[in-house]
């Protein structure tokens, strides 16, 4: 493996959904090896025309009206620019944060395919991989417990949460849901693990190469992973590689051999199989070998479950079988049912089109509106024009100014039976109704949640 930097990073958002919210802040720092600091960054935007804040996210991130809206920031486009640049400047690196693979990375993905940018897989590509540390501080939690204080929550369970794990165990600066703050901690319990236990830090941090878990899995042996569901607490299960998803060549099928019944349904039908992927308790799990799962090689031999290796290995119809019930069990809905966001992973671009968007990256706006008919792929064609109405609604005939003003309302106004995935006007008058009623936020941050959310209102008029 490459020898690399580490760079911390942590993502303030206006809400908790990657493909309809946006960052508003990235902080990154980059170390060395033993985590020593070389450089940081922090960058702030403003907010994007499109998107409706949450305002219970703008309380949490403390984030202003007045921040969203200063023209002195960086917009939206702009933005994704500079975490482009950036990551190329400081690649190869391992990109590390809290809760990143399922939250910060997808919302940076997000972020570079809405303002089409030419790689949304930035951070593994050219030699970037990446590690999530609440997987480790999980991992910690099973196999030495005694590392870490653990801090109890309100509900009287061991909480995860870095704004509680970090400050128990002596992070005394940490200023929560501040990206700076949130990076500082999280390297902060990286020392502590790296020191208090080098090995099982060693082991975690083979996990970022993808190559390295492809192979525990292939040899057929006893492999150990620490998951964790729901409010529960984190746990080891043992298991045996079983098959390859023929919906996703990252995703492996782990055959638990802690369940019982190994070889009665290595020999049992293909329901059996279905139901083993499908249904509670999970005999057959997904694993997503390019997630940097926290996987580990299990020492010693259980001569029941060398056997259920060996017949896993050897019986390639239930390999086949396996492949096909986990691809059935993440079957999407239909491409024509989904809006523009939700087809981010719809298929690469065609040559013309990888072409076109490098082009679009460095080019004026007018020549930018120029390229749009250009592109072949309907999703850039949609982006690109809604792009151009934001920053530059000169360049567009007005009947697409029309247009987008009834987008902004169709998406703001979507009723509530819908349940979509986005922040209404509907959702905005029910947070703040619950954020007028707590004693502990000043007035002042009231009003002016209230002003701003009224203030988008009557831009619609």
């Amino acid at each position: 493996m490459i020898l690399q930097n580490f760079v911390f990073y942590d993502l303030e958002t206006t809400g908790i959904s990657p493909a309809y919210d946006q960052p508003m802040q990235f902080a990154a720092i980059r170390t060395d090896l033993n985590l020593n600091e070389i450089e940081r960054v922090e960058f702030r935007c403003r907010l994007a025309p499109h998107i409706l804040p949450a305002p219970q996210a703008l309380v949490v991130t403390g984030v202003t009206p007045i921040e969203m809206t200063n023209s002195n920031l960086p917009n939206f486009f702009e933005f994704s620019q500079m975490l482009q640049e950036l990551i190329a400047r400081w690649a190869p690196a391992t990109w590390v944060g809290y809760n990143t693979l399922k939250f910060d990375e997808p919302m940076l993905r997000h972020t570079f395919y809405q303002n089409l940018q030419p790689q949304i897989y930035a951070t593994q590509t050219n030699g970037n991989d990446r590690l999530d540390v609440l997987q480790f501080i999980q991992t910690v939690y099973v196999k030495d417990k005694g590392l870490l204080r653990w801090p109890i929550n309100d509900k009287n369970k061991i909480s995860f949460k870095l704004d509680m794990l970090a400050p128990e165990n002596g992070f005394s600066s940490h200023n929560a849901h501040d990206a700076v703050g949130d990076v500082e901690a999280t390297i902060f319990l990286c020392r502590k693990i790296a020191a208090g236990n080098p090995k099982l830090w060693q082991q975690l941090l083979e996990t970022r190469n993808k190559h390295y878990v492809r192979t525990l899995f292939e040899s057929y042996k006893p492999i150990e992973i620490v998951l964790r569901f729901g409010g529960g607490e984190p746990k080891s299960y043992f298991g045996c590689f079983c098959g390859i998803s023929s919906g996703n060549q990252n995703s492996y099928g782990f055959f638990d051999l802690d369940m019982g019944q190994g070889l009665d349904l290595i020999s049992g039908s293909y329901d059996d199989i279905e139901e083993a992927v499908k249904k509670s308790p999970i005999k057959i799990r997904s694993i997503s070998i390019n997630n940097a799962p926290p996987v580990l090689p299990v020492d010693g031999s259980n001569l029941e479950w060398l056997e259920i290796c060996q017949a896993l290995q050897e019986d390639d119809k239930f390999q086949q079988q396996v492949s096909q019930a986990m691809a059935s069990r993440f079957e999407e809905k239909p491409f024509e049912d989904k809006t523009v966001e939700e087809r981010i992973y719809g298929g690469f671009y065609s040559k013309n089109d990888q072409i076109l968007i490098q082009q679009f990256q460095i080019e004026d706006w007018p020549v930018r509106a120029e390229l749009i008919s250009q592109f072949e792929d309907p999703r850039l064609k949609q982006l690109g024009r809604r792009l151009i109405s934001f920053y530059a609604p000169g360049a567009l005939a007005k009947s697409n100014k029309e247009r987008l003003t009834e987008f902004l309302r169709d998406k703001w106004f979507a009723d509530d039976d819908r349940q979509v995935p986005w922040t209404t006007f509907s959702e905005v008058k029910r947070q703040l109704a619950e954020i007028g009623d707590k004693p502990d936020l000043a007035q002042e941050t009231k009003d002016a949640l209230v002003s701003y959310y009224d203030e988008k209102l009557r831009s619609l008029d």
